[in-house]
Order: C-alpha cells, then sequence, then structure tokens
C-alpha cells in the first residue's frame, strides 16, 4: 500500500488550493466513450475523485511509463522501474470532456508544482502527468498545462509532464476500488477523504455520491 505517513505534507491545505480555471480550450471529442490516463500521486485518490465523477464508466488504478511487462506493486515503489501510479478513466464526453477531467485533476487531485511528489508520497512513481492517447488530448493538454502556468495561482513553476504513451498495466485486485473498500483506512481519511470533500464543494455540476466501482 502507499505511505501512511511522511515528513512533506501539502503546501496548502485543500480547502486553500487554487481553482484550476476552466480551460481555454476545449475538448472536441467524438461520440461514444473515450480513454484518458492520469499520474498524480497515490492512485487511491486519483481514482476515487474520478470515481465520483457524473459521466465516468470506469476508474482503474494502474502503471504506466516504465520498462518492466507486468509490474508489481513492489517492482513500481521502489522508483527503479519507471512506471509512474496511473489512473485509466472511461468516460462519456457528452456528460463531461476531456478538458473538464483535467480541471478536476488540478483542482482537487494533483498538485501540479510537485516534482516526483504527492503529499507524504516520495519517488518518480508519484509524479504527476499527462498521458494523452490521441491528437486532441495532447493539444488539449499542452494549451492546459500553459494556461495553469500564465495563470498566477500557484506560486511555484508547473512541473507536470505530458508523456508519450506506452503500455498501461492495471495494478492488483486489492488497490481496486481502495477508498470505497476502506474509508476508514489512515491514508484515505487523511489524504483522500479531503479531496473528496473538495471536489463536492468546487465541482457540483459534476460531482456525484455514488462511487462509480471500476
Amino acid at each position: 500500500m502507499a505511505a501512511l505517513a511522511g515528513t512533506i505534507a501539502l503546501p496548502l491545505p485543500l480547502a486553500a488550493a487554487p481553482l484550476a480555471p476552466a480551460a481555454k480550450v476545449a475538448a472536441p471529442e467524438e461520440t461514444g466513450l473515450q480513454t484518458a490516463l492520469f499520474a498524480g500521486g497515490c492512485f487511491w485518490g486519483i481514482e476515487a475523485v474520478f470515481s465520483h465523477l457524473r459521466g465516468v464508466h470506469s476508474a482503474v488504478s494502474g502503471y504506466h511509463g516504465g520498462t518492466v511487462r507486468n509490474p508489481s506493486y513492489e517492482d513500481v515503489s521502489d522508483g527503479r522501474t519507471g512506471h509512474a501510479e496511473t489512473v485509466r478513466v472511461r468516460y462519456d464526453p457528452r456528460l463531461i470532456r476531456y478538458d473538464q477531467l483535467l480541471r478536476v485533476f488540478f483542482s482537487v487531485g494533483a498538485d501540479p508544482t510537485l516534482l516526483n511528489r504527492q503529499g507524504p508520497d516520495v519517488g518518480t512513481q508519484y509524479r504527476s502527468a499527462l498521458i494523452p492517447l490521441n491528437e486532441t488530448q495532447r493539444r488539449v493538454a499542452q494549451a492546459y498545462l500553459a494556461q495553469l502556468a500564465q495563470s498566477g495561482l500557484w506560486s511555484g513553476p508547473i512541473v507536470t509532464r505530458i508523456e508519450p504513451y506506452r503500455a498501461f498495466y492495471p495494478a492488483e485486485a486489492y488497490h481496486q476500488d481502495f477508498a470505497a473498500a476502506n474509508p476508514f483506512h489512515g491514508y484515505i481519511r487523511r489524504w483522500d477523504a479531503p479531496k473528496i470533500e473538495a471536489l463536492k464543494r468546487l465541482f457540483p455540476q459534476f460531482y456525484k455520491p455514488a462511487f462509480t466501482r471500476g
């Protein structure tokens, strides 16, 4: 499982974290379910955020970007394989677009100014990254990161990277839907439950109380 405690804290409490701006470049997506990949620290919380969004049909925790095929959590967590903890999201763009997923991700999911860490978790496996799966996503992601950099909402530089797609490997079964299955887990209560509260407060138009299990 992810680290339960550490000396590194979030730079700002989630209640005071910047609300990312609406994207200036919207995603003109095709009809039908689409897929997107997001890396933003421990996948438990990122999966939980996306699982509480209207229009999301599934969110699966896994590993992306490394050199080992079908890695285990132990392989990834030593930071030497190059993988990042990543969530694969299947969503209906009629209800929520890729650019809107980006806004939610950077508002309540991941701090784009933290390099190779999020919350108490440190290492390249906890880097924040966007992995576009088509040209539309690549263009929208590039435009949005540039918009964040120009917004002045964060005191530090935006370090989230755009990475080319390599291969996504679903994580072990016990990682899937972890926040829903373990709501009283110490890590979930300290680091991830506040993300869901922030999601509910900042994005009532997208928030849904039910957890969509992946």
